[in-house]
């Protein structure tokens, strides 16, 4: 193959690397979308997009140009979303047209869309939250910086891989109980990696919630503390699934043969009054 060759072998290459598509701005009034290949659409996702809305996040739309007639075949979540947050459907959006599809053209890109796509894992978005210097992932990564400890990628001692945990936990009790699950869990285990798991945070983190400061962390510390992280795990998951299971079997450990310790009707009290579901942590635990 001759240079010539080889450059018009090069281009047609690049060619099929490339769509045969162009970009405008329609109005969302004139899109149609609601095919029958396509999932149905979710209130609550709008909602919640609604409500951390931000322009910059805005995709444009794949749409294929058929019998005159622009079907959405990916976005319709993004052309209600828009639609709802500026009050009107005559609002334009970006699309990226295809002229040339067939329905079951359309179909079968809309089923394989998300085929080679990689999600970012929860270490990826915090990371890149730190980078932007969004402050509330700054103010979670000085709390735990100041407890010598660092959100890692993978569990390693003293480092924390449960970073939709830390989040909840800021969220739904506040930087003051995420100070304090650190501190006690620190304080007992010294940064050991189980210990810093999802579920054993928020075992933690419901013991914080529904005691306050009935919690005497030195008889935590020499209770609880007295035992591995892997036998409560092991009691936890033989009490009950998830973070509550953990929560009830350092109780026990703490109350120990005391006949006046902490009742554990306050767990379920405290898990009522937050609305929190039941359910596992277990971002960073390891198995046995």
């Amino acid at each position: 193959m001759n240079s010539d060759e080889m450059f018009e072998h090069l281009t047609e290459r690049r060619k099929d690397c490339i769509p045969d598509v162009y970009f405008a701005m329609i109005p969302i009034e004139d899109l149609v979308s609601n095919q029958a290949y396509q999932r149905p659409l979710s209130d609550e996702h709008i909602k919640s997009a609604l409500e951390e809305f931000d322009v910059y996040q805005i995709n444009p739309v794949k749409v294929s140009k058929r019998d005159g007639t622009n079907f959405v075949f990916d976005g319709q979540h993004t052309i209600e979303i828009v639609a709802a947050a500026s009050g009107s459907r005559k609002t334009p959006v970006w699309c990226m047209i295809f002229d040339e599809l067939k329905y079951k053209d359309e179909a079968h890109i809309f089923a394989d869309q998300q085929k080679h796509v990689k999600t970012l894992s929860p270490y990826e978005i915090y990371h890149a939250h730190i980078e932007a210097g969004d402050e509330r992932q700054m103010l979670i990564d000085s709390i735990v910086r100041s407890f010598g400890l660092e959100v890692t990628r993978n569990p390693k001692p003293c480092g924390l891989v449960c970073v939709n945990t830390l989040e909840k936990i800021f969220s739904l009790y506040g930087q003051e109980v995420l100070k304090r699950t650190l501190h006690i869990a620190v304080a007992t285990w010294e940064g050991e990696k189980n210990s810093l798991s999802g579920t054993m945070l928020m075992g933690i983190t419901r013991i914080v919630s529904a005691y306050g400061d009935s919690l005497k962390e030195s008889v935590f510390k020499e209770n609880v503390g007295s035992v591995s992280v892997k036998h409560i795990i092991r009691t936890a998951k033989e009490t009950r699934p998830g973070a509550l299971g953990y929560a009830i079997a350092m109780i026990q450990l703490y109350n120990g043969r005391s006949k006046k310790g902490l009742s554990t009707k306050k767990l379920f009290e405290s898990r009522r009054l937050t609305s929190f579901r039941d359910e596992t942590e277990d971002e960073g635990e390891e198995e046995e």
